[in-house]
């Protein structure tokens, strides 16, 4: 299963250097793509904001 960042948020970018696949790309708000993620749960356990959920 998928993680996926909410709307919570804050484009802070934690998330993106700690995936070891690359998943997660940047825009108004990061984003992580399903067909790439691992679900490793990485970005999730660093995530200030408590942003990245299970999917």
């Amino acid at each position: 299963m998928a993680y996926k960042i909410t709307d919570s948020c804050i484009a802070c970018g934690s998330c993106a250097g700690e995936c070891p696949v690359s998943a997660i790309s940047e825009g108004d708000i990061y984003v992580i793509d399903a067909d790439a993620c691992i679900s490793c749960g990485t970005c999730a356990g660093v995530c200030p904001q408590e942003a990245i959920v299970e999917d």
